[in-house]
């Protein structure tokens, strides 16, 4: 289940990028335009090609730039590779637990944001098979991804312990330890979904809303809502 950070008053989540490599964005407009066309253009080789193939000669191929254009702009395949996962983690988002209030009915409400992830899974289906490679392969990107998983873990645990506190959810559960297992039964399987399996469950095609329904009858009937 997925929602953004700014609703719930906690700030924005974690970021996923080394924000030490990202230097200040460029003072004119026709160089935030060369910028954003490079990350644009990594964006597409790294996912074509993965993280260890792509070579920056194919970054400013894509891109119609010069190599000299590149280095104005960034250091290296590592800083190019930060700044588009700080350019693109807005849309990459994890399961997160929205906040239920008064007459709100809480399985509609992880029902709605489910689908909202899966949607926003579906936009960055290439980007997150990237990342599953890439944190094999770099220890600190995996740290970092773990981190701002572990933010909305967190937050889904918060939502967990109020409805329990409302008496709409399992108050023998933990609410962390049920967090952690129900936000990775989500995400996972939207990568097996989107990425492993292409669209197909068991090898048949099968439409996202139908697996949006099944994972979040699971979520809530795991929390035994009334």
């Amino acid at each position: 289940m997925e929602r953004h950070a700014e609703n719930d008053g906690e700030g924005a989540p974690p970021s996923m990028a080394r924000t030490s490599l990202l230097r200040e964005l460029p003072a004119t407009q026709r160089g935030l335009r060369t910028r954003a066309a490079l990350i644009a253009a990594g964006r597409t080789v790294f996912e074509r090609m993965g993280y260890l193939d792509t070579r920056l000669i194919d970054i400013t191929q894509e891109a119609n730039c010069s190599s000299g254009t590149f280095y104005t702009y960034f250091a290296g395949k590592e800083e190019i590779f930060a700044a588009i996962l700080e350019h693109a983690q807005e849309d990459m988002m994890h399961p997160g637990m929205p906040h239920v209030t008064g007459d709100d009915d809480p399985a509609a409400i992880i029902e709605a944001a489910n689908l909202a992830y899966f949607q926003a899974y579906a936009r960055n289906a290439k980007l997150m098979a990237l990342l599953e490679q890439v944190s094999h392969i770099d220890p600190e990107f995996g740290k970092l991804r773990q981190k701002r998983a572990d933010a909305f873990i967190g937050r889904n645990a918060r939502g967990i312990a109020d409805l329990q506190r409302r008496g709409l959810a399992d108050a023998d559960l933990d609410p962390l330890l049920t967090s952690r297992a129900l936000s990775g039964m989500v995400s996972r399987m939207a990568f097996n979904y989107f990425v492993a399996d292409d669209g197909r469950v068991d090898g048949k095609e099968l439409p996202m809303e139908e697996v949006v329904r099944t994972v979040s009858r699971l979520w809530a009937n795991a929390l035994r809502m009334p």
